[in-house]
Formats: structure tokens, C-alpha cells, sequence
């Protein structure tokens, strides 16, 4: 850039600056006086046009000299709250998965016959970014949008209008974001897990049902009264998931909050055998998702199972088999162990011995019916009936006197705060529910309003102290094996903590259904998204917490100088430092050029 008008101009390197639709320029180095250039350059204009070229090609300046004015005031504004200039890099590493997992090409596909005039791309990126760096509502988005290094624009009713249209394609999401992600990272589906959670709803009332006045279809509403772990009176939504053996997600299902958990698990799994590349691997759930259907329907097609199995439901003759006591083994070496000399020992004289486990195997088959029929002949006529078959099981019991220890000191805790409520004379106050210390209350003989400890009851909790069972169709494993497979179902209860806490599932500040359903397919993606970067650096040997790795992307801010150079905000970390090995991204650095920064954002 010089004056043209100039008799003696000076040529400086000039930038390009684009603020939203605005482009500006700033001058950021000076090449020299025309006169002082002429002492060693026939024609200094070529050659600072030549130093301009060089620059270009080398990536541009990478020595600048800046003049700062302590005087200069900030610009005068109209918003009525002042901004933070600050930008986040931190999701560009989030935006490399999901750039090779091209979502992008699925957005565009749902959106090429829509006459939208938003830019859905953009909008199903930052919604699934913002959930993990900067939680809160759309419209906390909205107002801070100007917090990622690229400055999208769109509005509040954008976003609306793309989670309907996003809603409309929920299952064809799902399908493709599985195969995307087994592309970028492949996925071991070996073992596939399934689990439900609830998110409970911050409204006085259920979402009523509706009839449609054409079809006469019922439109179930998705809020709806459940059972709740926790108690609380609210409406429920209920989220049904499977993941992978690393704790990736493989699929979900949103579902009203009063659907039984053990209706919403064979749809779900029979779409997902259609879609895993290999579909024998084992299912693997607790109790009450582990019912005969699901088991029957787990013990064809080469698939397998290990569920939970409650030890109180079993019938007699498998408790008898449970409480005698023979045939245990210790899991470590197969040595022949009583469970009686398990709870008299003295742990402190035996710390190896407490910390193991006792086990013994039953196997416990059973008949069952199939979905097919055959023809038989019944008192001398041929008859339709339906076709039997047996249900191949085992049930694995152990005993663990640490377990043991641990539920008997709960139960102590429990029984002395029943005896507390001994005094009160209110029989609405001594109602019982699952694992309410009230439990162990019980009305006294002939009379109304005096109750006693239930001294039966606990000694029939007290039996169970310490066992722990599964049934599992599995032959060619180890107890071992089998046992530290169900163990890894904690990564469920994991993904569904990350989803409610670290990417605020909840509240949902959505009222129509099939909005609420699309928040939850972005919380989704955003959970896929995280897990798949987790996994990703757990396999190249760098292992952190899920607080570690999102509190590392959040910190990730930049700040501007002069609009050409940008100031790193953050320090160094391991964290930081196994994503750079991994992707190669370059965001260790103090400080960036602008158009280094746009290189990264660019290649959509």
C-alpha cells in the first residue's frame, strides 16, 4: 500500500480484515521510503510488490512492529453491555472429529430440498460445540456467539427452525453418526450396553396427550409422571442408550418419562443389529432391563448376554442352590473357599483374602417359547402350536466380604434412623417404599398407632449381604471375563452423568416435543463428539479426566491485538499437549497470525 499521490510515498504491507460482512485493512509493516529504497532498488514499487509476494507465500508476517496509543479510547458502541473480545480456539480441536466424521454432508443432504435462508450448518456445529464449552440455554448461544474465533451469525428463531427440521430426521441422525464415528475411530462393539436415565422436567404439570382431529391418532406426550430415583415430583423424559465396550454411543431413544425402561430396549436393539457391521456381540444390562424376551431375543443370531439378575426373584430352588454352601471358588485361584469362613475371618489378618471374591456357577435353563409355530398332533387332530425351545443359561453368584462389610453398615446406619421414628403415632408416616429406612417398621400386634422394628425383615435382608449374581448364555469365557464385562457398565451410568452435569442435559427450556427430542439428539451428538476424543487419546496412551479435557477446551481463549495478531489467554498442559500430538493442530502457541487461525477454520 502507498499514496499515489505522493511525490515521495512509503510502501507498506497491508492486511485484509473481515469483521462479519465488514472488510477493513490495517497496515502492519513498513517496507521503506520510495527515495531510501532507490539507493539499492532500480524500481522500489516492484520491489515491494515482490516483498508483498514473498510474504504471501511464506505464510505471511511473522516479525511485526506495533504502535500502541495509551490514549486511544475504546470505540463508541450502541449495545447497552459491554463484550468480551476474548475468542475460543479450544473447539477447533472438537471441529477436526467432527469435520472427518462430515456432518456436514448429512446436514446439507436434509436441508438441499429446504428453502431455509439460515445457515443450518453452522447452527448444528455451534449447538453441538457450545455444550460442551459454554453451557446454557439457545438463547445464552445466541449472545455469545461472538465468543468463537469464526463470528457465525444466526438468530434464535434460526435455531428453532433447524431443531424441527432436525427432529424429522432423528433415526436417519443416529444411523449415520454410528457409521461416522466407526470411520474416524473404529468402534469395538463386542459388547454392547444399554441403560435408561430420566431427566426430570421443571413444570407443574404432564404434557397432555393429543388426538389428531383428522387421523384420530393419539400424539403421546413426552413429559410425563414416572418413577423417579431421586423422588422428586416431576414430569420425566426418559433416554434410552447403548454404547460400545469403550463407552462410545452407539444409538438412543427418547421416550415418555411413565414408559416401562424393559418396552424401550428391543426396538432400539433391533435397529441397532442392523446397523453394527457385526451383530453377535453381547448385550449386556442391568436387572430390570434383562427380562425373558430380551434374553430369548439375545440368544439368536449369534448374539449373547450378561444381565444382572435379582437374587430375591429367583425361585427356590435357585436360592437353595445360591445359600449352599459348596462348590465356591476364589475368582483369583480357583481354590475351593466356604463362604462361611469368608464372613469369620479377620480381614485385617487377610487384606489379599478380603479383597477377593467367592464364586460358583448354577446353571439354570429354562423353556421357552418361540415366535414361530409347528404343526402337531393333538388327541388325533394336527394342531398350530406354538414352538418351544431352551433357553441356555447360567447364573454366576459371588460373594464378597467387602460388599458384605459395606451393606451391613448401611443397613446399621438405617435401622438405628427407623428406631428415631419409633415415637410417632401417624401411620402416613411410616409408609414404605424400595430402600426407605421405614421399611424395617412394622404395626404392632392389635394395635393401630404403635409400630415396632420388623426384626424378620432384616433377617431376610440380612441374607443377602454380600451376594451379587448375573445370568449370562455365555460358554467359551472365563468367570473372570465375563464378571469384568458387567463390571464396565459403570461407563453408562458415566455417559449419562457427562450428559446431565458437563453438558447440562437438563433443564430443557423447550415446551414443544419435538424440540425437546431434537435437544436431546444434540446433547447426543455433543456426548459422541466428547467420548470419541476421550477414547481417541486414551489409545495413543494419554489418559485424563472428563473435567481435564473440557476445562482445557474452555480455557482455550484468544485475545486480539490490533486485529492481526492473537494473544494466547491460556498456559500449556499435558492435556492440551496429547491433543496437539494427536491432531496435529498447532494450539500450543503464544501467539497467532490472523490468517493462521483462519486456516483452521477454513475446508468446510
Amino acid at each position: 500500500m502507498y499514496d499515489k499521490r505522493a511525490k515521495d510515498p512509503i510502501y507498506y504491507v497491508q492486511v485484509g480484515i473481515r469483521n462479519g460482512k465488514k472488510v477493513t485493512t490495517k497496515n502492519v509493516a513498513k517496507i521503506g521510503k520510495h527515495s531510501e529504497l532507490l539507493k539499492d532498488h532500480p524500481d522500489p514499487l516492484a520491489y515491494a510488490k515482490s516483498e508483498v509476494k514473498r510474504l504471501n507465500e511464506e505464510g505471511g508476517l511473522t516479525h511485526l512492529s506495533l504502535y500502541i496509543d495509551l490514549d486511544k479510547r475504546l470505540d463508541k458502541s450502541d449495545d447497552n453491555t459491554s463484550r468480551l473480545t476474548i475468542k475460543n480456539i479450544g473447539y477447533l480441536v472438537l471441529d477436526h472429529l467432527y469435520k472427518k466424521m462430515k456432518i456436514d454432508d448429512f446436514i446439507k443432504d436434509i436441508f438441499k430440498d429446504s428453502k431455509a435462508e439460515y445457515d443450518a450448518l453452522s447452527i448444528n456445529r455451534i449447538l453441538t460445540y457450545d455444550r460442551i464449552i459454554d453451557l446454557g440455554s439457545k438463547l445464552h448461544t445466541i449472545d455469545n456467539l461472538d465468543k468463537y474465533f469464526e463470528d457465525p451469525v444466526f438468530d434464535h428463531q434460526h435455531i428453532l427452525r433447524f431443531m424441527d427440521v432436525l427432529y424429522l430426521h432423528f433415526d436417519e441422525y443416529i444411523r449415520y453418526l454410528y457409521k461416522a464415528s466407526d470411520k474416524v475411530l473404529k468402534r469395538d462393539t463386542t459388547v454392547c450396553y444399554y441403560d435408561c436415565t430420566n431427566f426430570y422436567s421443571e413444570i407443574e404439570n404432564e404434557d397432555e396427550d393429543y388426538i389428531d382431529p383428522v387421523t384420530g391418532e393419539v400424539i403421546e406426550g413426552l413429559r410425563k409422571y414416572g418413577l423417579s430415583k431421586d423422588h422428586k415430583p416431576d414430569p420425566l423424559v426418559q433416554m434410552g442408550l447403548f454404547m460400545d465396550t469403550d463407552g462410545i454411543p452407539m444409538s438412543m431413544c427418547v421416550h415418555p418419562g411413565n414408559k416401562a425402561e424393559v418396552k424401550t430396549v428391543l426396538p432400539l436393539e433391533k435397529e441397532l443389529v442392523r446397523v453394527v457391521h457385526n451383530s453377535d456381540f453381547i448385550y449386556c444390562a442391568d436387572a430390570a432391563l434383562g427380562s425373558y424376551d430380551i434374553r430369548k431375543f439375545n440368544s439368536m443370531g449369534g448374539r449373547r448376554f450378561i444381565v444382572t439378575q435379582s437374587l430375591r426373584k429367583l425361585p427356590d430352588t435357585l436360592k437353595e442352590a445360591v445359600f449352599n454352601d459348596f462348590n465356591y471358588k476364589l475368582l483369583t485361584n480357583d481354590r475351593d473357599i466356604k463362604i462361611r469362613t469368608l464372613k469369620e475371618f479377620d480381614p485385617p489378618c487377610n487384606i489379599a483374602l478380603y479383597n477377593d471374591k467367592a464364586y460358583k456357577v448354577i446353571d439354570a435353563s429354562k423353556e421357552m417359547f418361540m415366535n414361530f409355530y409347528e404343526e402337531k398332533i393333538i388327541d388325533g387332530k394336527k394342531k398350530l402350536v406354538r414352538s418351544k425351545a431352551i433357553l441356555d443359561q447360567s447364573l454366576i453368584v459371588t460373594f464378597s466380604r467387602k460388599t458384605y462389610e459395606y451393606q451391613r453398615n448401611v443397613r446399621k446406619r438405617q435401622i438405628e434412623r427407623a428406631k428415631e421414628l419409633l415415637g410417632k403415632k401417624d401411620p402416613d408416616q411410616i409408609k414404605k417404599v424400595p430402600n426407605d429406612i421405614r421399611r424395617f417398621l412394622k404395626r404392632k400386634d392389635d394395635h393401630k398407632d404403635l409400630y415396632i422394628l420388623d426384626e424378620d425383615m432384616i433377617k431376610e435382608e440380612e441374607k443377602y449381604d454380600g451376594y451379587y449374581v448375573i445370568a449370562t448364555n455365555i460358554k467359551d469365557r472365563s468367570v473372570k471375563d465375563i464378571l469384568d464385562i458387567s463390571h464396565r457398565r459403570y461407563k453408562i451410568e458415566e455417559c449419562f452423568r457427562i450428559t446431565k452435569t458437563d453438558l447440562l442435559g437438563r433443564p430443557e427450556y423447550h415446551y414443544l416435543k419435538t424440540r425437546l427430542i431434537a435437544h436431546f439428539l444434540i446433547c447426543y451428538t455433543s456426548l459422541l463428539l466428547y467420548r470419541l476424543l476421550e477414547v481417541d487419546l486414551e489409545r495413543k496412551g494419554a489418559h485424563f479426566t472428563t473435567k481435564e479435557i473440557i476445562n482445557t477446551l474452555k480455557n482455550m481463549n484468544v485475545a486480539s491485538i490490533n486485529d492481526v495478531i492473537y494473544k494466547a489467554l491460556y498456559t500449556n498442559s499435558k492435556a492440551l499437549e496429547a491433543m496437539i500430538k494427536a491432531y496435529g493442530l498447532g494450539l500450543d502457541k503464544e501467539y497467532y497470525l490472523l490468517n493462521d487461525l483462519k486456516k483452521l477454520t477454513k475446508n468446510r
